[in-house]
């Protein structure tokens, strides 16, 4: 992709934004003033090729979880601020060089291409809605306790995700094949964790573990492949994983306990 050529001045403040299409907003209740935790080296990098496609112009770039305004710059002390959707942070290569060409030179190609993306992607928009009940403290784990305890050691208390039990099954179905013992959801930046593992018998360092596993996803996002496809688990994320200091010891437990697990109710 060729650099712009010129640049409009600088002398006051413009600013220009890509809206989110109607059919792909979502009318939910929001807390107050969340936090964004932002992946710095996504960040940087972005901010990286910004900077090549500029002409000379520095860029600085800011991430947020706008759920109107995508796209959005202005020119202030002859510095092009941009600040973009964390939608953008893991965009195919495609994309984040349309975001060069939009901001730069109001390509109109660029600006279509922009628009489908944002509305293929609009189920990231969303944010945790104030109405989800929170349960995290059980009969013998308090899940907030020690999710305050691996953010402060492991996330430097970045992490501003919500924790809280999952439902318990009251199913008379035969013994589950499988069990998916934590999860988290972008879109309401919350863990869950099935409270089949709020027993006595089951270790709070194990269970510190999955909730571990689960703020690693809210920490990390998600890669792409060469052919597209989304990469959950990242190399980042399984060196990040092991540094939990009972990472070992808890693989070997879960194998050594897994059968009941499955049976437990």
């Amino acid at each position: 992709m060729g650099r712009a050529k010129s640049l409009p001045p600088t002398a006051g403040l413009t600013a220009t934004a890509i809206r989110i299409p109607e059919s792909a907003q979502l009318n939910l209740a929001y807390p107050a003033s969340p936090q964004l935790f932002v992946h710095e080296g996504a960040r940087q990098s972005l901010e990286r090729r910004l900077n090549m496609a500029s002409a000379g112009v520095p860029v600085a770039l800011s991430i947020s979880d706008n759920t109107a305004a995508m796209i959005s710059h202005r020119y202030e002390g002859g510095i092009l601020r941009v600040r973009l959707h964390h939608m953008f942070l893991d965009a195919p290569g495609e994309v984040q060089l349309a975001l060069a060409r939009y901001i730069l030179r109001d390509d109109r190609e660029a600006s279509e291409l922009l628009s489908r993306y944002i509305g293929s992607n609009g189920h990231r928009v969303m944010r945790r809605s104030r109405h989800i009940k929170l349960n995290p403290r059980g009969k013998h784990h308090d899940l907030f306790e020690i999710f305050q305890e691996l953010n402060e050691r492991y996330f430097d208390s970045e992490v501003d995700a919500l924790v809280t039990w999952g439902k318990r099954s009251h199913s008379k179905l035969p013994v589950r094949q499988t069990i998916k013992l934590g999860s988290y959801s972008a879109a309401e930046r919350l863990i869950r964790i099935h409270p089949v593992l709020d027993k006595g018998w089951v270790p709070r360092y194990f269970v510190a573990s999955i909730l571990h596993h689960e703020m690693l996803h809210h920490a990390i996002p998600e890669t792409r492949e060469s052919e597209g496809r989304a990469q959950l688990h990242p190399p980042e994320f399984r060196a990040r994983e092991r540094e939990f200091r009972n990472f070992e010891r808890s693989l070997a437990w879960e194998r050594g306990h897994i059968r009941r697990l499955l049976q437990a109710r």
